[in-house]
């Protein structure tokens, strides 16, 4: 939200912590937190003195929204295990860790096709009912239970 308010404004003019809390209607320290993360990723660049802000780093359409969930939440993935390896206890024997890994992988494509400057347009909402019946008659039953899922 923070990043779209920016990507709205003029360019040259700087954005304060102070004044994108009260325009976004945010509380001040977690708008802080959130402008120095992205402006430590280079999503934000940051200007001091009496004029300073934060201004968008490079141009809105060549930020993602993959980029900005990146920089404040870590990497995108379906499950945590698909993301970092060794989580959980059951990743040897996960009948899902595979699949799990295609749609964090599905997700992360999906995200990294949205830019900042999208996010301030209409999109348009892909119908997609006719592939989500093929899909769901495609899927086939799995013939195993991870050990400790019933």
């Amino acid at each position: 939200m923070l990043m779209a308010h920016v990507a709205r404004s003029p360019e040259e003019t700087p954005h304060t912590a102070r004044s994108l809390a009260k325009e976004t209607k945010l509380p001040l320290p977690t708008v802080g937190k959130i402008l120095r993360q992205l402006s430590e990723r280079g999503l934000l660049s940051s200007h001091r003195g009496t004029k300073g802000g934060y201004n968008l780093a490079r141009e809105a359409r060549s930020i993602t929204v993959a980029q900005i969930i990146l920089a404040l939440e870590g990497p995108i993935g379906f499950t945590e295990c698909s993301v970092f390896k060794g989580l959980c206890n059951m990743e040897h024997s996960c009948a899902i860790k595979s699949n799990s890994q295609i749609i964090g992988d599905a997700l992360r494509d999906a995200l990294d096709h949205v830019s900042l400057s999208d996010l301030n347009h209409k999109m348009a909402h892909h119908e997609r009912k006719q592939e989500q019946q093929h899909l769901v008659s495609s899927i086939e039953p799995a013939n195993t239970v991870a050990e400790g899922a019933r």
